[in-house]
């Protein structure tokens, strides 16, 4: 078998209670699809007909590894869930999650897994190397995500060697928004997919293994993950760049660059209402951290060590310690989007947002439009079943969410069915609050100041996520041409950042490694494709092939949407909210609307796309993807 593989899927019916083993493909196709996102949405595409919903019975979940999950390359521990979606019925979801689950996964001999069915009743997947069980899982339904992993760890008797990846009641109650959590602090969530895996009633992963990943040159892959590692945490030279998201986020860094999302008001504060209102709440949060005890978490062959768990000593939640990922949206969606004004309140309100399995980007965007029209007097205290959703009630917030997986009260009632269809049915001007791109989420910052983010969001194959960021926020992309920072808010040269981008991210989620490895740093583009080609004896693989596998991700995902319905309307299907221009700050007075139209053509004619955004046939087959349309 090629190196970097362990050669087999586990394939897992919950509806006949089996499971049994398959093959990889032949070595061609995974060399067009490698790993991750790639192998997951081509046996999405070849085992899902159109008319299938994320949740039937027959819709696949696929948690994926990647040839470099598990070894020694930076970073190794992505997992990669691809699902039909549930926000966007007519796109693909790809969620990612770190921590150790795939690179403990592929340690027992697997390079991912495929469930599809139902259960009758909640059951849980235990893999220990070559021995796979279907468990009851009842006792452990209803438990939220932290819960379930200690007590699946108890049972099985390892505390230190197991992975659980699990849904909370959010998962449980198919919430939009429901995540996959593990490891305490990493979680997947776009696209719902931990709705699809409650809708198997499927409560959990539990993963063990003591294998190794095979190589085929592995003295010569460990000298270039090395360079690559020290890459990563390289301070640029003058003119070549600026400092990777990985040096930027380290050791918890997302608590010292809170500073930067506020000073470039891209903060989410109370539902984009408040541009300056972020600032300050960024000044507040990094202030306060400076007190708090931050215990950076690694996950699998990772110096980075975003995620933390962070042990308040100020305010009304001293004495709690919450356990985080490495981003800042989640605290922004959880909090800033209702206005909280206590720090420590806000780490705290993630925390348990985290633990019910729920993304902050669709829970914070829920509540934000509630606590939105609560304030302007559209909302009433009598609609709300008496919570008063006052700006910065973090109390009102968990009841909310407790309302929403019970089923119970206004969030049972209302904020339950997601998005779009809470604002038509709360109407009264909802409709222009609410925010969400196609149905889903956006990544929970304020993108008015950073255009090429918001084309990347509005233009994203898997519904709303970070694909295509190009270079206005956080980093350049040397490797690109991008050795500075693009003015936010003026059109030029966005759909050309965006599509660029898109694909070298695209090709960096089929690798099994973290985003955070790769995204601005110089020289990854050579350093991850050499490992690809010393991992699998590739001998001739090279980054302009890497950055080809890039475009064919792009455009299967294109492919997927269109045959599930895709319109050039859906494109447009942007809350209003994302196109003002912002009242204060430094995108006052700007607003992408009038040019986005433009934009998107230009980005599809990048793409070789025609003016409906359909792929070219000429385009599907330099690729290898003709006949799909």
């Amino acid at each position: 078998m090629t190196g970097g593989y362990m050669g087999k899927l586990l394939r897992v019916d919950l509806t006949s209670q089996t499971w049994t083993t398959a093959p990889l493909p032949e070595e061609a196709v995974l060399r067009q699809y490698i790993g991750g996102i790639g192998l997951g949405m081509r046996i999405l595409l070849e085992e899902t007909s159109p008319s299938v919903k994320a949740t039937d019975p027959e819709a696949p979940l696929l948690l994926m590894t990647g040839p470099l999950s598990g070894t020694a390359a930076p970073s190794s521990a992505n997992l990669a869930v691809i699902s039909l979606n549930y926000d966007t019925p007519f796109a693909v979801a790809t969620g990612h999650s770190h921590g150790y689950w795939a690179a403990y996964l592929k340690h027992a001999g697997y390079d991912g897994i495929v469930v599809t069915g139902r259960s009758e009743r909640p059951v849980y997947l235990w893999v220990d190397d070559d021995r796979v069980e279907i468990r009851d899982a009842s006792h452990l339904w209803g438990q939220d995500t932290r819960e379930t992993e200690r007590l699946i760890k108890r049972e099985l008797g390892d505390e230190e060697k197991i992975s659980v990846a699990c849904i909370g009641p959010a998962g449980e109650a198919m919430l939009h928004g429901a995540s996959i959590k593990n490891d305490r602090n990493h979680g997947a969530a776009k696209g719902s997919v931990g709705a699809v895996m409650g809708s198997k009633r499927l409560k959990a992963v539990a993963v063990r293994g003591t294998g190794e990943v095979p190589l085929a040159e592995r003295s010569r892959f460990l000298e270039v993950c090395n360079r690559w590692q020290e890459a990563i945490m390289a301070d640029p030279a003058p003119g070549e760049g600026a400092p990777s998201v990985g040096k930027l986020l380290s050791e918890a860094g997302i608590m010292r660059g809170y500073t930067y999302v506020g000073e470039s008001h891209m903060l989410a504060g109370k539902n984009l209402t408040d541009p300056l209102w972020g600032e300050r709440y960024a000044r507040r949060m990094v202030e306060a951290a400076q007190n708090w005890t931050i215990t950076p978490k690694e996950s699998y062959n990772c110096t980075i060590k975003c995620a933390y768990d962070c042990r308040i000593t100020t305010g009304p939640f001293a004495g709690f310690t919450a356990s985080l990922c490495g981003g800042g949206e989640n605290i922004e969606g959880a909090a800033a989007m209702i206005g909280v004004e206590d720090p420590g309140a806000a780490v705290a309100l993630t925390d348990y947002f985290d633990a019910k399995g729920i993304d902050s980007s669709v829970a914070g965007s829920l509540l934000g439009m509630a606590y939105e029209l609560y304030n302007k007097g559209v909302l009433t205290r009598e609609e709300t079943d008496g919570l008063d959703l006052s700006w910065g009630n973090y109390e009102a917030a968990m009841t909310l969410l407790d309302q929403m997986c019970s089923g119970e009260g206004f969030g049972g009632r209302v904020l339950r069915r997601g998005l779009k269809e809470a604002a038509q049915l709360i109407g009264r001007g909802a409709e222009t609050c609410v925010l969400h791109i196609r149905g889903g989420g956006i990544n929970m910052h304020d993108w008015r100041p950073a255009w090429s983010v918001l084309l990347g969001q509005i233009v994203a194959g898997a519904g709303v996520c970070w694909q295509g960021p190009g270079v206005d926020a956080w980093t350049t992309e040397p490797d690109l041409g991008y050795t500075e920072f693009a003015p936010g808010t003026i059109p030029e040269g966005k759909a050309e950042a965006v599509a660029k981008t898109q694909i070298k991210k695209l090709w960096e989620d089929t690798l099994g490694v973290c985003w955070f490895a790769c995204w601005g740093v110089k020289g990854v583009l050579d350093y991850a494709s050499q490992a690809i080609a010393l991992a699998t004896g590739w001998t001739d693989f090279d980054r302009e092939e890497a950055l080809t596998v890039g475009e064919r991700m792009v455009n299967l995902q294109r492919v997927i949407a269109v045959q599930r319905g895709f319109t050039p309307a859906d494109e447009f299907d942007i809350s209003p909210r994302l196109l003002e221009a912002p009242a204060a700050g430094k995108a006052a007075g700007r607003s992408i609307q009038p040019y986005l139209e433009q934009m998107v053509k230009e980005y599809y004619r990048l793409m070789g796309w025609d003016e409906t955004g359909r792929p070219t046939a000429a385009t599907l087959e330099r690729l290898g993807l003709a006949g799909l349309l």
